[in-house]
């Protein structure tokens, strides 16, 4: 698959460019350090480098690398997972970028959905994220996506368990939200 590209104007801000490539074994070390960070381990359940490696083989998934910047560095990762399902529907297993407030989440989702829908022809992108994650939900929010419902406590943490968010986006509404100009163009 191709990289794929993204240019988000912000209000305040340099533009923030992001592009998605193939995350390749050379990255596993990057993307296992940034799930460790102590801003992001509060919110996400860490794999194994051995995880993330079956991953980035396995058909079903796609694991990439987002790239941001004038240099287009390595700003992040994110996971796609079901995109050879029979339902058309796809999870965004995992986004997680290194510098937060910088454009780079946004622009990395923008283009996440349309490799989704475009791309891989879902019907439906779905994910789940931790009740506290608030700035990840309030992004998801502002992009369209749906409250689905919550699993209550679903995930075990130090001192008890967290609930989770669901929330979804169907095509129809990356539709609607793309002839509004909100999406990347086909």
């Amino acid at each position: 698959m191709t990289a794929a590209n993204f240019a988000a104007s912000k209000p305040d801000r340099t533009r923030s460019r992001v592009r998605l490539r193939p995350t390749m074994s050379s990255d596993l070390e990057y993307v296992v350090s940034l799930e460790r960070d102590p801003d992001n381990l509060a919110f996400i359940t860490p794999w194994e480098r051995t995880q993330h490696d079956a991953a980035i083989r396995f058909p079903d998934f796609r694991h990439f690398i987002v790239e941001g910047g004038e240099g287009l560095d390595a700003v992040g990762f994110l996971i796609l997972i079901g995109c050879r399902s029979h339902d058309q529907s796809l999870e965004l297993e995992r986004m997680v970028i290194q510098t937060k407030g910088s454009g780079f989440g946004r622009a990395a989702l923008r283009v996440a959905k349309k490799v989704a829908f475009d791309d891989l022809g879902a019907h439906r992108l779905w994910l789940d994220l931790k009740t506290r994650n608030t700035r990840a939900k309030a992004l998801y929010d502002s992009e369209g996506f749906v409250v689905e419902g919550q699993l209550r406590d679903a995930v075990k943490v130090a001192g008890g368990f967290e609930s989770l968010i669901v929330m979804s986006m169907l095509r129809p509404e990356f539709t609607g939200r793309r002839s509004l100009g909100l999406e990347l163009p086909e």
